[in-house]
């Protein structure tokens, strides 16, 4: 274009009919799915609100012939459909602080799974944190070499695809006993007198739970807060050198500040991982519905607790055990809700 001509003007290219209409299908597409993902989501919690709520097979309460509601009914008033109480009418919030569960007596309190729960999940956290974000940091920064870094990278992804099944095997026969001798049994012998150390470690416990939860979040940690660390503009490492910030220092008051909104998702994704893992945990917690203090006394969690006794209960059990499950899925909705509201707030201030 020549000097005396005028600023070049552009303007946008029209689509096409078949362009249009891929984006049109593309849309529709995505709002499909995210319909669908709702109508899942709402119908799992509903069976197990409904569950919960009666005993027997859910497919009893729709009555084709008179509606559901006459299902309900009928439920109710233990006629027709011969449909009984469950128990969260019969047991209501108490299920929640008792400690008993009694599948013979059908007296059920889930205060001892709800317990091993959340000390398990967030003894694995306090463990977790500290060695992810650290591994975080020691490979974003220019401590090793770039190969160095590259393979230990590599080797975190890798321990996240290990299945839980295998984790748990080698927890049950590697990890414990070894735990045993090392840290338990010395642990035990000089703090005995304190609650959380009063049990002697004998086989799997809900210490070593623990562990193999540190094991299973720990990628998960440590790659999102990389992600998050690597995404800062170089700007900020600059800024802190010129004006004589020491490198940890850039890296504690500058860097991980700024990142922290990413690290803290992770780690309640993290956290929203542990609260539902059930396998690795079932193999290596003792599995006990009795309620015990003490750190190297054979416990529980819900989702162990579903594993173990869902293929042979029955009745008023069902129920019961639908009823943990409805715990375990509210505790994982707060846990999000909480997530988005921290990230959002952290994005905000960092931003």
């Amino acid at each position: 274009m020549g000097a005396g001509s005028g600023p070049a003007r552009f303007t946008l290219r029209q689509k096409t009919p078949s362009e249009r209409l891929v984006d049109q299908g593309f849309v529709h597409l995505t709002r499909l799915l995210a319909s669908m993902v709702g109508v899942v989501l709402a119908l799992i919690f509903l069976t197990v609100l409904l569950q919960s709520l009666f005993q027997g097979n859910l497919s009893d309460i729709f009555d084709a012939e008179h509606g559901i509601w006459h299902g309900v009914h009928s439920a109710a008033n233990e006629d027709t459909l011969g449909l009984l109480w469950g128990a969260l009418p019969e047991f209501g919030l108490s299920f929640l602080s008792h400690t008993r569960w009694d599948p013979v007596r059908d007296i059920y309190g889930a205060f001892p799974s709800i317990y091993g729960t959340l000390l398990t999940s967030l003894m694995a956290l306090a463990i977790a944190v500290p060695i992810g974000v650290g591994t975080a940091v020691f490979l974003t920064e220019d401590y090793l070499p770039e190969k160095i870094r590259t393979v230990i990278g590599f080797m975190v992804e890798l321990l996240a695809a290990i299945p839980s099944v295998v984790l748990g095997l080698w927890a049950f026969f590697i990890m414990e006993p070894f735990l045993r001798q090392v840290l338990f049994l010395p642990a035990h012998h000089l703090l005995g007198w304190i609650p959380f150390f009063s049990a002697v470690p004998t086989g799997p416990n809900t210490a070593s739970a623990v562990m193999i939860l540190v094991v299973m979040v720990l990628p998960i940690i440590t790659a999102i807060s990389r992600d998050s660390l690597n995404q800062l503009p170089i700007e900020l490492r600059q800024g802190a050198y010129a004006v004589g910030t020491t490198r940890w220092g850039t890296v504690m008051q500058i860097l991980v500040p700024a990142a922290i909104s990413g690290i803290v998702g992770g780690t309640m994704l993290a956290l929203g991982r542990a609260l539902g893992e059930t396998m690795a945990v079932t193999m290596i917690i003792g599995n006990s519905t009795n309620f015990n203090v003490s750190w190297f006394s054979p416990g529980g969690t819900i989702a162990s607790l579903l594993a173990n006794q869902f293929g042979e209960a029955e009745g008023m059990q069902v129920s019961a055990l639908y009823y943990a499950a409805l715990v375990l899925i509210v505790m994982t909705f707060l846990v999000n809700v909480a997530a988005q509201w921290i990230v959002r707030r952290l994005s905000l201030r960092y931003e």
